[in-house]
């Protein structure tokens, strides 16, 4: 089946763009069929309910959002998930080296390879979500909730930015990050399960989809200027060792509020509501289709760091 969201923004914006997509896709797959997304949070009932009545292939047409919530129906079924690139940012897309090209990836579709990747998942007062991206914590979060849903589907990822400027001279929440144990005071937790972030930028370069375990990076301070230079690290690759910055890899990551009660929550660039929240892994995998060059890449670095574990053992 076919899952797209109506209102993803090349959906909306380029009439004929889906019936081309599903006529393409049926030179490959020709009893496949297109079903809408219904609101918010309907993605993983109706990907559910396809999978009940026999689906054995889930293509998204949509956003990371889209696609999140997809990943909630098909999470443990086996199914395989196939991203067609259509929203604001196309981070999965972006990570996995499939680009922001929906036509591109389905005309690839007998190509790709199966990979059975372990989701991050959040669980808070709100209940649990999954993600195949990040989850994050504090001034991200903000952003994500404070950016209209009108100013999204104008400027696009644009008005990211614009959320993130606004940021500038205000105090920022400070909070707890305990990761696997070990406390932090933070005002951005980024919990990754990818590299890339937003489209544009790496922020947890040492993230690896097929590894089971979270990439974390946490920011310390209330003063939004000091973003400034993080911003600047991100840009020239050289967060690690950066003063006030953490980059860590965890099993389990507890977000609890310290002074202001109002933490921020967002997962695959959707609000997730209000700290305090739980971060780790899903014990329900999810097939995703990725082309054979990511996963040889990924694979080499798995390789490269057990072999670099191993040799530090045997010089101890």
């Amino acid at each position: 089946m076919l899952l797209y969201n109506p209102e993803a923004g090349r959906i909306r914006s380029r009439a004929g763009m889906l019936h081309r997509l599903l006529a393409l896709l049926r030179h490959h797959i020709p009893d496949i069929e297109a079903a809408p997304t219904q609101g918010p949070r309907t993605a993983g009932r109706i990907v559910r309910e396809w999978i009940d009545k026999g689906a054995e292939l889930v293509c998204v047409a949509g956003g990371d959002g889209t696609v999140n919530e997809a990943a909630e129906g098909i999470a443990g079924t086996g199914v395989p998930l196939l991203v067609l690139p259509a929203g604001t940012a196309n981070v999965l897309s972006c990570e996995i080296g499939t680009g922001n090209n929906p036509f591109d990836v389905a005309s690839r579709i007998g190509q790709m390879h199966p990979a059975d990747v372990a989701p991050g998942v959040l669980r808070s007062n709100e209940g649990e979500r999954l993600f195949l991206c990040m989850a994050g914590a504090g001034l991200d979060a903000r952003i994500v909730r404070q950016v209209s849903p009108a100013w999204k589907r104008r400027l696009g990822k644009l008005s990211y930015w614009q959320g993130g400027l606004a940021q500038l001279g205000r105090r920022l929440e400070v909070f707890e990050a305990e990761v696997d144990g070990r406390r932090h005071a933070c005002s951005f937790a980024l919990m990754a399960r990818v590299r890339n972030y937003g489209g544009d930028l790496w922020i947890a370069r040492h993230a690896n989809l097929l590894e089971d375990r979270l990439a974390v990076v946490l920011f310390e301070g209330p003063s939004s200027l000091r973003y400034v230079k993080y911003f600047a690290g991100v840009l020239l690759g050289r967060l690690d060792g950066m003063r006030g910055v953490r980059v860590l890899s965890a099993q389990r990551v507890r977000i609890r509020a310290l002074d202001d009660p109002v933490i921020d929550l967002q997962v695959d660039g959707e609000h997730a509501g209000f700290a305090p929240a739980e971060i780790g892994l899903s014990l329900k995998r999810i097939r995703l289709l990725v082309p054979p060059r990511y996963a040889e890449a990924m694979s080499a670095r798995i390789h490269e760091a057990e072999s670099s574990v191993l040799r530090g053992a045997q010089r101890f």
